[in-house]
């Protein structure tokens, strides 16, 4: 794969999101990279925005309590994601000065940061060479190198190797190819249906030359949402994201009518620490179990 046409094309058609603006911050990308697992960009920027006003260092956030946090991450999913967050960022100001690490192995080590985010902050957000692989990411490489319809089963090391072998050998450079790898399979090379016609590495791209093989591989899992423990634990949430204090049980009886389905996912909740019972009985967001009677 021809790194600099590819960067090229980025430089041209890349989406001009706010953390990838000069001004941005580490700590802003960190942000951005935690927000956008799994979840939309159109999803993600406005609730950025709101973020990075309200909490504009590691240090601001670690002050919030987890409530505030959670309440603030509103309908972006999974909302144990904002209390790693919040985790982290308590690490960064108390640990590091309230900047964030530059350093692979560093970042690793802070609560919550994972093999992708670690490296994403790397590279993004201080242009280091580091293989960033997401899933558009492995499915780029599974056709423009591999010749397969789309990306098997995930293996940590065969696609940071992957990922590796193809990064231009400058820091600046491969950083810039990262994010441009990453953007063709979020824009052009997706996974129903690739435009391939306007693939900037289409001439060299492996699964052209084969004829676009359909994949052959695992089937993969359709995620669903309607009717699953997921959905019902966002309703939950909602209701107490929505009270100014702790709520007694029959408020959140309502939201779900299979009792068996609600308790087992409010007992979850409370599990992750996404949800607290005061001694009295009612439940309310971390560290909100204090306030008056709702």
């Amino acid at each position: 794969m021809d790194a600099e046409t590819l960067i090229d094309w980025f430089d041209d058609c890349g989406r001009d999101l706010p953390w990838r603006h000069a001004e941005c911050t580490p700590w802003g990308v960190l942000v951005s990279e935690i927000m956008l697992q799994q979840t939309p960009v159109a999803r993600v920027e406005p609730v950025w925005h709101e973020w990075m006003a309200r909490w504009p260092a590691p240090s601001a956030l670690a002050a919030a309590s987890q409530g505030e946090v959670l309440r603030a991450w509103g309908k972006l999913g999974y909302p144990r994601r904002a209390l790693r967050l919040h985790e982290a960022a308590t690490a960064i100001a108390a640990e590091h000065g309230d900047v964030v690490p530059s350093d692979v192995d560093v970042l690793l080590a802070l609560p919550g940061i994972g093999a992708y985010t670690a490296r994403a902050v790397a590279a993004f957000a201080y242009g280091k060479r580091a293989p960033v692989v997401d899933t558009n990411v492995r499915r780029v490489v599974a056709r423009a190198v591999h010749g397969a319809g789309d990306a098997g089963p995930a293996s940590n090391t065969r696609d940071m190797a992957d990922v590796a072998a193809l990064l231009p050998v400058a820091e600046g450079r491969a950083a810039r190819f990262s994010a441009a790898l990453m953007e063709l399979g979020a824009l052009v090379c997706t996974a129903r249906s690739p435009r391939c016609a306007d693939c900037p590495v289409h001439e060299r791209c492996a699964w052209q030359r084969a004829g676009r093989p359909a994949y052959a591989g695992p089937a993969k899992a359709v995620q669903k949402f309607a009717g699953t423990d997921r959905q019902v634990r966002g309703l939950l949430l909602d209701v107490l994201r929505g009270s100014e204090g702790p709520v007694w049980k029959e408020s959140l009886d309502v939201v779900w009518p299979d009792a068996g389905q609600r308790d087992r996912c409010l007992d979850s909740l409370l599990v992750d620490g996404l949800v607290e019972q005061a001694p009295d009985g009612r439940f309310a967001l971390p560290g909100e179990t204090g306030q008056g009677v709702s």
